[in-house]
């Protein structure tokens, strides 16, 4: 009776609602939350204790972070200590945690190279370019052969099964709406400057190949995640963006943000529509490894409904507030440091908006192995006031002492102050002028410290690029298509 009840509705909503695509419906209608949060969040530190055991048997004299492999932090790990891991690149996708871990991003399908940096055409995106390869059906790894400054007209929106694999390049994404990640599954966003996004819209934009639609103003976050699922965003910098540079909202879950650099921003990440969406209570983000980092001001994250587990992050001197929220969600903070700022008015961590005190004294908001730094401190409530964990952790959370290994790589890897050397990478800019250095310093990140980075010819580039065509060749039969692909 049950699934006969499930095809009626079915069969309604798709007579009902013709401009909602069945693949549409079924990604709102399978936004299920993992039954067990908490055993994801035990698993977490299970991988990270296991990457700080194995550093710890290295050598002594060793420097947190001088070897591109064993670094403590499980994701890098599972992927750097592959030497041939630019012809390994979809083995990315094994090494997520918490809950995007599921995310596939790309994997098995084809390699696409982004080989033009433009975005004239929001409608009829060029072969070649982002927008073009991201609205693609099939599933697609998306890489970068050279430096790219792509300046968006429009948002980009995503089609499900992509990666943006920016690896061993200086990749920069701007412009009018950023990326949009709504109503689709499997997106993995890896190595991806992402800032100065403004709002952008009341036109046509192209989400698929069979389908373009108008779409009112965009709220010009960074990344927008809209109703979609098993997203995974890591070793990215986000800065300076109209709205939020990360924000979930609609019922999104399965979503972990992961060894990023956030800074010169106000409302940074919000996880939740609002207090009284009741689909976001199924909503469970894991947000792990980050770098909180220069003038920030507030909502790191601003939880509404939901399971957020925050896990070994650096907070640095927040104006306002690091995490908030209202609409009872549940707050998991272990192992972060949190430094407040010299403001004696803004040395709590936590924040619940716009809450009576009455209201807010039975959510389950815990700290556990939290270093708090400056003054700093964490107003717990519920469950984690009373420091009752009915599932006791067979392994401890790591201390906060050992943020500055796992976090040293925190952002895009190979730039800033954190000798983040990849073996393929360049900061100068390409020939043709399709590198940073035509375009003007408005468009730069700023990224805390000084320091060196990698500089490799263009011939390495090459190279590079010519190994991964050859991957590309040896995958398939028909030279024709290969070719259409490039």
């Amino acid at each position: 009776m049950m699934l006969q009840r499930s095809c009626i509705v079915l069969l309604s909503l798709s007579l009902f609602v013709p401009y909602m695509s069945l693949a549409m419906l079924n990604k709102t209608l399978l936004l299920l939350p993992h039954p067990d949060p908490e055993l994801v969040a035990h698993d977490v530190h299970r991988r990270i204790n296991a990457s700080l055991s194995r550093r710890q048997a290295m050598d002594t004299t060793d420097q947190a972070g001088s070897n591109p492999c064993l670094t403590g932090n499980p994701i890098d790990d599972c992927w750097k200590c592959d030497p041939n891991w630019p012809n390994n690149r979809q083995g990315l996708a094994d090494c997520g945690i918490g809950f995007g871990q599921y995310a596939l991003g790309g994997k098995g399908g084809r390699f696409y190279f982004v080989t033009d940096s433009s975005d004239h055409d929001a409608v009829e995106p060029k072969p070649g370019t982002l927008r073009y390869g991201v609205i693609q059906v099939e599933p697609l790894w998306i890489v970068f052969p050279s430096n790219m400054m792509i300046k968006l007209k429009q948002e980009l929106i995503f089609n499900s099964y992509k990666t943006l694999d920016g690896r061993g390049a200086n990749v920069h994404i701007v412009g009018g709406g950023c990326i949009t990640l709504q109503y689709v599954s499997n997106v993995i966003i890896h190595n991806i400057h992402i800032h100065h996004c403004y709002q952008s819209g009341n036109t046509n934009v192209r989400s698929s190949p069979t389908h373009y639609g108008f779409r009112t103003k965009s709220d010009g976050d960074g990344i927008s995640i809209f109703g979609s699922k098993d997203i995974w965003i890591d070793h990215c910098s986000l800065s300076r963006c109209k709205d939020g540079l990360i924000d979930a909202v609609m019922g999104s879950t399965g979503i972990t943000i992961s060894n990023n650099f956030f800074s010169h921003h106000n409302e940074v990440m919000l996880l939740g529509h609002s207090d009284h969406y009741e689909p976001d209570s199924g909503m469970q983000v894991t947000i792990a490894f980050n770098h909180f980092g220069e003038k920030l001001i507030q909502r790191m994250p601003r939880c509404r409904r939901g399971y957020i587990h925050v896990v070994n992050n650096d907070f640095t001197q927040w104006e306002m507030y690091a995490i908030g929220g209202s609409g009872n969600p549940t707050i998991n903070s272990q192992g972060n440091r949190f430094t407040a700022p010299s403001n004696p008015f803004a040395k709590e961590v936590t924040k619940r908006v716009e809450t009576p005190d009455g209201e807010w004294k039975g959510w389950n908001w815990r700290s556990e192995g939290d270093i708090l730094v400056n003054g700093a401190f964490f107003v717990a409530s519920g469950e984690g006031a009373e420091m009752r964990y009915e599932k006791a952790y067979s392994i401890e959370p790591k201390s906060a002492s050992f943020i500055d290994q796992i976090t040293f790589h925190s952002g895009v890897l190979g730039v800033g102050g954190r000798n983040n050397n990849l073996g393929m990478w360049t900061t100068t800019g390409s020939e043709g002028n399709n590198g940073l250095d035509s375009y003007s310093d408005d468009y730069t990140d700023e990224m805390s410290g000084t320091g060196s980075t990698n500089r490799l010819s263009f011939s390495v580039i090459v190279l590079a690029f010519m190994l991964n065509l050859f991957s590309y060749l040896v995958m398939f039969t028909s030279s024709t298509q290969m070719f259409m692909m490039l």
